[in-house]
């Protein structure tokens, strides 16, 4: 005979204290997920709604795809005008917004570029 009556029996009931403590790094594994993916993510996206929300004429913006501009005209819930140069115009989506500097903000800039601006400064006086 090939098997034995002991193993052909079938098993017994399983232990529920065992069952929990197979499944608990799985509910750990998920607890933690939450705080370190999912919270901050949410976070950042409320974050990112209220910014595009409060978005008025006058403000500077910085698009997703790398424009900069002054708010002209804010069209409708979806939409503003800004506008990227003297006289250019752009319609641009209120969610591919990705960053609103106020008006005294001045942009960060580097060592060199402001080198060239007291240059620029001093040659047209």
């Amino acid at each position: 005979m090939l098997i034995t009556p002991a193993y052909a029996q079938a098993a017994g009931a399983g232990d529920t204290n065992s069952m929990l403590m197979s499944l608990l790094p799985f509910a750990l594994i998920f607890v933690i997920m939450y705080f370190l993916i999912l919270r901050p993510q949410q976070k950042k996206v409320k974050d990112h709604a209220d910014l595009v929300k409060n978005i008025r004429r006058g403000d500077t913006v910085v698009t997703s795809g790398g424009l900069v501009g002054k708010v002209t005209k804010v069209v409708d819930d979806d939409q503003i005008e800004f506008e990227i140069s003297d006289g250019v115009r752009v319609r641009q989506m209120r969610q591919m917004i990705s960053g609103v500097r106020a008006k005294g903000e001045p942009a960060k800039e580097s060592k060199e570029s402001a080198k060239e601006a007291a240059k620029d400064d001093a040659a047209s006086k």
